[in-house]
């Protein structure tokens, strides 16, 4: 590593150690990106309000103890415009979105609450489709809904529709988590990346651009399932949502520090996403996904992990796209097409707002 490359490194590891800030004076929609400005606003404002164990992971979910009985509690909320969608809906969205969060956190998800937030003049008929939609989700992933809330508000203060939900399971795996990842491990990925930022923001119709796809938005728990039974050295799991691979991979490369080194050309990605990509200026690196998991497993288990994912409809695609290494620590490098090397950093925003 020359002198250039160290200054460059130290300049990174200096200003991701001072105390996080919140320089704005109001939220922007950065804020809800999944990228810097949210890790700095939930750094500054809520992890320094609400600091305890449980939280201060900033897993996808939180590990619960209750009566010897290992329990994961999760939470999310859904603001996707358009409410409808190739794939999906804001609905099974929803479901899914929740499901998954509590399968990549070694639980087998059990309930659901369901929080509506609905404007002023929202169509009966949306509504009831949103609501079949998650009905047929959770039916489809073994989940109840059993408790809720409706709220409305006037005429133009919510976009329609917004879902808030929880979910609780029976964690079957425990120890998981970024911060146990170590060099020598090897990064997978389930499926094509970036599936649903893309069909969302084509969705918008702001763009004259026509491509045959849809959102991967579907639950992983099966899938996630059958990995950990077949594969004990998994480390950790994450579904690659806002801020897309990108984003999860910095996160476990500062939790456990250590280095991230992606090779681009293993990344599976649909053509159509990579086209539409590179028309929009976007890497599907940093785009959400919806029915996507990133694994970290030990070295030796990566051709047995990459076998169990692909064993499901879900993982037929799955791949590996790299390892990690000790140095540079809290970096991701990505080993690039034309046969160079760059830092792959967190986004400060979203190129592709409330796509979730």
């Amino acid at each position: 590593m020359n002198t250039r490359e160290e200054q460059v490194l130290d300049r990174i590891d200096r200003a991701r150690r001072r105390r996080p800030r919140v320089r704005e004076e109001r939220i922007t929609l950065s804020h809800g990106s999944g990228g810097k400005a949210t890790h700095t606003l939930i750094e500054a404002i809520f992890l320094d309000a609400f600091r305890n164990p449980l939280l201060e992971p900033l897993e996808d979910a939180a590990a619960l103890l209750i009566d010897g009985t290992r329990l994961a509690l999760t939470t999310d909320s859904f603001v996707v415009s358009p409410l409808f969608f190739p794939g999906g809906d804001i609905g099974d969205l929803a479901v899914n979105g929740t499901v998954n969060d509590l399968a990549v956190s070694g639980a087998r998800p059990l309930y659901l609450t369901a929080g509506f937030i609905l404007e002023e003049g929202f169509p009966i008929a949306d509504l009831t489709r949103i609501v079949e939609s998650m009905r047929a989700a959770a039916e489809r992933a073994g989940v109840q809904i059993v408790t809720g809330d409706t709220k409305v508000v006037q005429r133009g203060k919510a976009d329609g529709c917004y879902v808030n939900t929880a979910g609780v399971g029976v964690i079957e795996y425990p120890g998981l988590g970024v911060s146990t990842v170590r060099p020598g491990d090897a990064v997978l990925v389930s499926g094509p990346i970036g599936e649903h930022g893309i069909t969302i923001m084509l969705a918008r119709g702001e763009l004259d651009i026509d491509a045959d796809l849809e959102s991967d938005t579907a639950p992983v728990h099966e899938l996630v399932a059958g990995l950990l039974a077949r594969v004990p050295g998994v480390r950790a799991l994450r579904d690659a949502t806002r801020g897309g691979v990108a984003t999860i991979l910095n996160e476990v490369a500062r939790a456990a520090e250590v280095a991230v080194v992606v090779d681009e050309r293993a990344v599976p990605v649909a053509e159509e996403v990579r086209g539409a990509s590179e028309l929009l200026g976007i890497d599907p690196l940093y785009v959400a996904c919806e029915g996507r998991v990133v694994v970290v497993v030990d070295g030796a288990a990566a051709d047995e992990a990459l076998a169990a994912m692909r064993a499901h409809p879900l993982g037929e695609q799955a791949a590996v796209i790299g390892r990690v290494a000790a140095d540079p620590p809290g970096i991701v490098l990505l080993n690039t097409t034309f046969g160079g090397t760059r830092i792959v950093d967190l986004l400060v925003g979203d190129p592709l707002p409330r796509i979730c």
